[in-house]
């Protein structure tokens, strides 16, 4: 068990990033104005820099006929996970202390919709570089997911047009660089235009991690945790058991790819996205159900997410 000392280390070395981000909104170093303006500056540019440093970068990395099965893993898994949630919260939503839709659906979002790109993503550079890319590729399915059946899931028959989220500039920054690399046309990109991508793509995780610190001390100062044990529990079980298990359950039977497999692992492990918590706002649903989800599974996740990944590591990989 002593190898589980590094890898607690270095999930503590990710949450400590947003502790840092909690402590710069404290002390105003980062004020709510910000958030806007930070969050397009990190979608808009610093990811879509990274995506194309890491994908032109990786001489590993072979598209062939394959880039479709990480999209494709990403959408199926994600989708799967948040209609489980709307079912589980549907079939025992009153038991839990979720009486109302409003309740039920936020807390489907929250518990189906895992962390799939802040936190995972520095894992992968440090366990399995091999599977940074597969992993940026399989988080453009998820995203198609989110703004599919995740909308339909939190708003119901609301959610408009959200075509545009396909064609977000990190999904335009990958599918260009996928076509760089199919064209074999990496090395007609000037060397100052890779270094930039290279410093840009640096930014990214470490300011997205600030921002999420930053955007979860908000919530803590408006939650409230009285008479919400069994809607936490509840998150808990279904976000942190039942779905890292189902997850590489699935990887394990599946002909996956090494790198694949990695994947699984780093999302079997993963607690709720914080975003969950904006769309259940944006959709006027219960945002303080969706608080307590993220909450308390990322609180949770300091625990679980080295068990998972040393676990799942030694069960589909046979390493500890």
């Amino acid at each position: 068990m002593t190898d589980l000392l590094p890898i607690f280390s270095r999930v503590m070395g990710v949450f400590l990033v947003m502790v840092a981000g909690a402590a710069a909104r404290r002390f105003g170093w980062v004020t709510r104005e910000a958030d806007t303006s930070l969050s397009r500056l990190t979608a808009y540019l610093l990811l879509p820099a990274l995506f194309v440093d890491r994908i032109l970068g990786d001489s590993e990395f072979q598209l062939a006929g394959s880039a479709w099965v990480p999209p494709a893993i990403g959408m199926v898994a994600t989708a799967s996970q948040l209609l489980l949630a709307l079912a589980f919260a549907r079939s025992l939503g009153p038991l839990i202390g979720l009486a109302s839709d409003g309740s039920q659906r936020a807390f489907a979002l929250s518990v189906g919709l895992c962390n799939y790109g802040y936190i995972p993503l520095p894992l992968a550079q440090f366990f399995y570089p091999e599977a940074e890319v597969s992993l940026i590729l399989h988080n453009v399915g998820v995203d198609l997911a989110l703004w599919s059946v995740g909308i339909w899931v939190i708003g119901g028959g609301q959610g408009g047009d959200n075509r545009q989220r396909f064609f977000s500039p990190p999904v335009l920054a990958i599918l260009a660089a996928l076509a760089i690399k199919q064209l074999g046309a990496e090395a007609l990109i000037p060397s100052p235009v890779t270094q930039m991508a290279g410093a840009l793509g640096q930014c990214a995780i470490p300011l997205g991690l600030l921002l999420s610190g930053a955007i979860l001390l908000d919530f803590v100062r408006l939650v409230q945790w009285r008479n919400v044990i069994a809607t936490i529990l509840a998150a808990c079980g279904f976000r942190l058991l039942a779905m890292p298990l189902l997850l590489l359950a699935a990887a394990y039977l599946l002909p996956l790819t090494p790198p694949m497999q990695q994947v699984m692992i780093l999302q079997a492990a993963m607690p709720s996205a914080v975003f969950a918590v904006i769309l259940a706002r944006l959709f006027d649903k219960d945002v303080m159900t969706a608080v307590q989800v993220v909450l308390a599974t990322s609180l949770a996740g300091t625990v679980t997410i080295p068990l998972w990944l040393y676990f799942g590591r030694l069960w589909l990989i046979g390493q500890p």
